[in-house]
């Protein structure tokens, strides 16, 4: 039975795999880029096709339609357009958000025992099932609800956050346990490269959109993005290597053997069985665990969670904020804002390179979320062109604290629970931005009359409380050092019993 684990792992050397390639960028990459160029085709498509059926005429392209003109001839048309297309699209994120907490929870937690792939290939099946039904939709003009249907499916498939958490557990899986400084410092700084890749190539897509609409219209870009996620697809299954000895390392012979007696016996119960074991781990993660190891998870996710939600919620008014007075930016303003967007993910990738090699990750951590706190502060009071650009400049470390909190939080657990971290991670990521975005919109809508720089005081107060949190982690005194060595212990009796029963 041994002998059979250790073959089911891909060797590159024997040249019996395709899957030789254990570089997972590319999959972040080009999934960001893709579903980064489809958000923003779909609201424009969405307001075209809505615009034509309340008004009952074509969509006027030529006509200069800043938030800050009172030359409509129509106001009211414009208005009931943007109620009605802000409506269709909260539906479509609830019809995706639902179905991909429970999927993102079983499947990244089910690459523990069945390989990282398994948080991949749905992902990546959903958002090509996804792209393909805008692609039918806009070359045909159906209706709009086949949308709501393809959003609901590919939340089924896990989505971006599954896929994301999948490729985290891969670099984990790459990096190990190994203690020394280098390897540490290896985790966190790839780790921040996925997240950098992710952000670039997310302003990329983004700034792509907008020239690729005025060549082709809207049907191409959706099948675009489609070619993307298939290609995509295919350097997932064909290319791309598991992490050696995933499979060893998470399911002795003797589980093994005694799994594949339990679903000859009852594959019924079996099936149900694994269902349960998927989500039970996740819940092992903290009821097995020592009361110090739950109290620094607990404490990093729950900064995890208030930092999203702050960050998130503030950097999805900004575009409404420009274009809004006293701003009134144009498009090309816009253009310029979202390239310096993209510049912070290359600043927060060197901020993280450079400071791991004199910094602990809880500081680095602190220093990215005082800046977070610092430029939302300032676009609290950003009445003027150059001082809204000015705002990017305290941003420049503010994406650091997410890949170093994920870096903190997957030392911290053993091999064959790095799965369970990022399923919780990721079904964190995913509620905060459903709570995210309708709550910030709403209370921007609310406050825009009196005090429109409301929302960025209320993102910068939030973004103080994992400070708190973290700091809190400090003081009591909770050394990752201590819990970690601990974990290389376990990992290293675990081998050496393992290797004990193996027959030679």
């Amino acid at each position: 039975m041994h002998r059979i684990l250790v073959s089911s792992v891909p060797d590159c050397r024997t040249g019996g795999e395709m899957g030789c390639v254990t570089v997972i960028e590319p999959v972040v990459g080009l999934h960001a880029f893709a579903m980064f160029m489809t958000y923003p085709l779909l609201q424009q498509y969405v307001y075209r096709r809505l615009w034509e059926q309340l008004s009952g005429s074509p969509f006027p392209v030529s006509v200069n339609q800043s938030h800050c003109s009172n030359n409509y001839t129509n106001l009211s048309i414009h208005q009931a357009v943007q109620r009605e297309t802000s409506h269709f699209l909260i539906q479509t994120e609830l019809c995706f958000l639902f179905p991909s907490l429970v999927s993102s929870l079983f499947l990244v937690s089910y690459s523990d025992s069945h390989g990282r792939k398994v948080a991949m290939v749905p992902p990546l099946v959903g958002s090509l099932l996804f792209t393909l039904t805008c692609f039918i939709v806009s070359k045909y003009s159906l209706s709009l609800s086949y949308l709501l249907g393809a959003a609901f499916f590919a939340g089924f498939f896990g989505g971006t956050s599954t896929l994301i958490g999948g490729c985290f557990s891969y670099v984990a899986d790459c990096c190990g346990q190994d203690l020394a400084e280098n390897s540490k410092r290896e985790k966190t700084v790839r780790m921040a490269r996925l997240d950098m890749v992710l952000g670039v190539l997310s302003g990329f897509g983004s700034l792509c959109t907008g020239f690729y609409i005025q060549a082709t219209g809207f049907s191409w870009p959706f099948l675009s993005a489609s070619i993307l996620h298939l290609l995509n697809l295919m350097y997932v299954l064909g290319i791309l290597k598991e992490p050696q000895g995933l499979s060893v390392q998470n399911l002795t012979p003797n589980q093994s053997s005694s799994s594949h007696r339990a679903v000859a016996e009852s594959p019924q119960l079996a099936t149900s069985q694994v269902m349960t074991r998927r989500f039970h781990g996740v819940y092992l993660l903290f009821a097995a665990s020592t009361r110090r190891r739950n109290a620094v998870l607990l404490l990093i996710l729950s900064a995890f969670v208030f930092y999203k939600v702050s960050k998130l919620g503030a950097m999805s008014i900004f575009l409404l904020y420009e274009l809004n007075p006293p701003l009134c930016w144009s498009e090309v303003l816009i253009g310029y804002g979202s390239a310096l967007n993209t510049l912070i993910y290359l600043s927060s990738f060197a901020g993280v390179s450079l400071l791991s090699r004199w910094l602990p990750d809880a500081h680095i951590t602190l220093l990215g979320l005082l800046s977070v706190a610092t430029g939302f502060f300032m676009a609290t009071f950003a009445k003027t062109t150059l001082l809204m650009f000015l705002v990017r400049l305290p941003l420049l470390l503010s994406i650091m604290p997410a890949p170093v909190m994920r870096s903190m939080m997957s030392k911290l657990v053993l091999s064959s629970e790095q799965g369970a971290v990022f399923a919780c991670m990721a079904f964190m990521e995913m509620l905060s931005m459903g709570v995210a975005f309708p709550v910030f919109s709403s209370i921007y809508a609310a406050t825009i009359s009196w005090f429109s720089g409301f929302t960025f005081l209320l993102a910068a107060g939030l973004s103080l409380i994992p400070v708190l949190l973290i700091g809190v982690m400090l003081w009591l005194r909770l050394d990752m050092k201590e819990e970690e060595s601990k974990i290389l212990t376990s990992e290293d009796d675990s081998e050496d019993s393992t290797g004990s029963e193996i027959p030679h």
